[in-house]
């Protein structure tokens, strides 16, 4: 078949992007033909970083990114108030029947046969998207999977709105040729409340290919980032978001102060996040912690051209990680999570909603936490620390766990038991 990916952006390591390319991978691997349409894709058209789409073609529609600047007046206008501006509703019309049009050009001209919609009928980043999304799937009747990332009552800014009706009807929405998927069971139990039977895909990895290791392109890597060879090296690979709880891995290095610990932060920080970042700046320098900033030396892929800094893919970060550190306050699963696993690091995680309900259970072993940094916590950081034998114990394990809970062919069993539904 030829699927059609569409979002409000399939490019770089965002989670929504990573995993709709690791989707496109497993249907490329059944023989199926993807193409994007998004906002926003990488310049190629095709690479999500070190997870490499498989796609035919892109069509790039800057009007469906959530950056738009007629997105951005209707996103401002439809929530933080219940007093709707008179000319919000025809504004998202406008904006829809633009964005439908465009979207039946793109599965006219690549015979789409199947959409897979990610987020966008779970979030409201682009309501005219979706509105256009929803007026071509009924119209057409076309086969529909919405891959559900994150919804609107999840998140506080969206609680206050006056397009209550809009929310119910397009977020998500209810239509037969529509299959949605979701990435964890408590989103799976919301809509059952809400009439929307769904199955779960947990967010996946490539389970069966092997790590990368040190080569020749990243062996200077520890250099370049100021590190010696005493020096422990603790990694942050988030984005700088105040939900990340970044401020709990600067407190556990800082109660590890007897340890030469360099905590190395990879990803931007987001646009919006700017104030939060400097508070995690001001935080580690008031507690003597060497944090370091450094985002400009990674990309999705490596890059060396002459005249230029020499830039390290995402992947080349993990490979000469002592130790991870995953507090996030919420995630919708935890794509830098299944990649610790995959490159067998030990890791702090901070329990988060969804961690308890699906990932726990499935018997990781990890230094964990409730919202804060204990003695307990920095006891047992220390001890594994000291326990090479233990770390390599533990982190296969791991492996062997996430093997059997979240590969590629968890996916592609779930994938073919759909398509068989809507045949």
């Amino acid at each position: 078949m030829h699927i059609g990916h569409i979002s409000f952006r399939l490019a770089g390591t965002d989670g929504v992007s990573l995993e709709a390319a690791k989707i496109a991978q497993v249907l490329c691997r059944m023989g199926h033909t993807n193409y994007y349409f998004a906002g926003e894709l990488d310049s190629q058209g095709i690479s999500t970083g070190p997870i490499t789409a498989p796609v035919e073609a892109g069509m790039l529609v800057p009007q469906a990114h959530f950056t738009d600047p007629e997105v951005l007046w209707i996103t401002k206008h439809a929530f933080n108030s219940e007093k709707r501006d008179p000319s919000l509703l025809k504004r998202i019309q406008s904006l829809a029947e633009s964005l439908q049009a465009a979207l039946q050009e793109f599965i006219f001209t690549y015979q789409i046969e199947l959409l897979i919609v990610q987020n966008v009928f779970a979030i409201p980043m682009n309501i005219a998207l979706s509105v256009a999304i929803y007026q071509v799937v009924q119209e057409t009747g076309i086969p529909t999977i919405a891959h559900n990332h994150d919804f609107y009552w999840e998140r506080e800014k969206y609680r206050v709105n006056c397009i209550p009706k809009l929310l119910e009807k397009y977020f998500p929405p209810h239509l037969s040729n529509v299959q949605h998927l979701v990435i964890n069971t408590r989103a799976k139990r919301d809509l059952e409340k809400r009439g929307l039977q769904s199955i779960y895909l947990p967010n996946i990895f490539d389970f069966d290919r092997t790590p990368p290791r040190p080569d020749e392109y990243n062996l200077d890597l520890r250099s370049k980032l100021g590190l010696t060879e005493s020096d422990i090296y603790f990694l942050q690979p988030t984005r700088v978001i105040p939900r990340k709880g970044i401020e709990l891995a600067i407190e556990l290095v800082h109660r590890l102060d007897d340890l030469p610990i360099k905590l190395i932060i990879t990803h931007h920080a987001e646009y919006n996040s700017q104030d939060y970042l400097a508070q995690l700046m001001a935080q580690a320098e008031a507690c003597k912690v060497d944090l370091r900033y450094l985002p400009h030396l990674f990309r999705p892929q490596r890059h060396n051209a002459k005249n230029e800094e020499k830039i390290y893919s995402l992947w080349d970060a993990y490979v000469y990680a002592d130790f991870v550190t995953y507090p996030s306050l919420y995630e919708g699963f935890g794509n830098a999570l299944i990649e610790t696993l995959f490159f067998k690091k030990p890791f702090l995680v901070n329990r988060y909603p969804i961690y308890q309900d699906d990932i726990e259970p499935t018997g990781l072993q990890a230094v964990t936490i409730d919202g804060t940094i204990t003695d307990q916590t920095v006891l047992d950081v220390r001890m594994l620390l000291a326990d090479p034998q233990r770390i390599s114990d533990m982190t296969a394990h791991n492996a062997q766990v996430a093997s059997q809970n979240f590969s590629y062919q968890t996916a592609q069993s779930i994938l073919e038991e759909i398509f068989k539904g809507f045949k």
